[in-house]
């Protein structure tokens, strides 16, 4: 949400127009202060076909896993509203009913100390990987079997947009945006936030239907393809522009922002 200080709510006054990665992110600033016809929906945009050009990479090698392992891969920063403490708490659950899974969780940040601990506490070390920020992400992304976004609250989400660009099978939550992103039934599972034992069903389910995994994959690739590349976002920012540049000014008052 935006800020509510006096000098927050003096800058957003003096916007034209709001561009809003997602109807979610449109919908907390109209609820905000700023006006409907300000506020305008842009969808983020990935760059498809270079996505689609890196060739994947073998995880299980790069990573020293036991090779044909499943593996189930979430790219985020590790921040709370990232959710990723209960992907590890759907960890257990995972790995009860297949063994051999590696959940891997790729990117840095404030709460890899309190992650680490979560792991070691469920004795999951050698099943749950803090694999850290990796400069071959796409490359890795393309050769997992799985991609997970445990968010409890996000805008839209451009790691599911890279992975559908690598015709991943996604599995998100409904927070935020990501449903925006993500087809349900179609191109992934969406499950509710904060809920470890919903996202373990999910994962278990397109984990042991590969052919489930393909066709959601296909179609996330369709979907990104149409919907979400970057060629997209340019002529739709371009036309907010040009839309604004049209309208007649206010006349600038001359106040100056208010001391905070």
């Amino acid at each position: 949400h935006l800020k509510r200080n006096a000098f927050s709510r003096w800058k957003y006054k003096q916007v034209d127009a709001a561009i809003c990665s997602s109807h979610a992110i449109r919908g907390m600033v109209i609820e905000d202060g700023i006006p409907e016809d300000c506020a305008f929906t842009v969808h983020e945009g990935v760059q498809v076909d270079r996505i689609e050009a890196v060739p994947a990479e073998d995880v299980c090698r790069a990573l020293w896993l036991p090779p044909g392992s499943p593996t189930v891969g979430n790219i985020a920063a590790l921040v709370p509203h990232k959710g990723q403490r209960y992907l590890v708490d759907a960890a257990p659950t995972i790995v009860r009913a297949l063994p051999d899974t590696h959940i891997l969780i790729f990117g840095e940040g404030e709460l890899r100390p309190a992650l680490t601990r979560q792991i070691r506490h469920l004795g999951l070390d050698h099943r749950v990987r803090l694999v850290g920020f990796r400069p071959d992400i796409i490359p890795l992304l393309k050769g997992l079997d799985l991609f997970v976004m445990s968010s409890i609250t996000e805008g839209l989400g451009t790691s599911i947009l890279d992975a559908m660009a690598a015709s991943k099978a996604v599995v998100g939550t409904t927070a935020g945006g990501i449903p925006e992103a993500v087809e349900h039934g179609v191109t992934g599972l969406l499950v509710p936030p904060h809920n470890p034992g919903a996202l373990a069903e999910a994962i278990l389910t397109l984990l042991r239907d590969a052919a489930l995994r393909r066709r959601m994959g296909e179609a996330g690739l369709e979907r990104v393809r149409t919907r979400f590349n970057v060629d997209r976002m340019v002529d739709e920012t371009l036309a907010v522009y040009e839309r604004v540049a049209r309208r007649p000014r206010a006349a600038d008052n001359g106040s100056p922002p208010p001391r905070s």
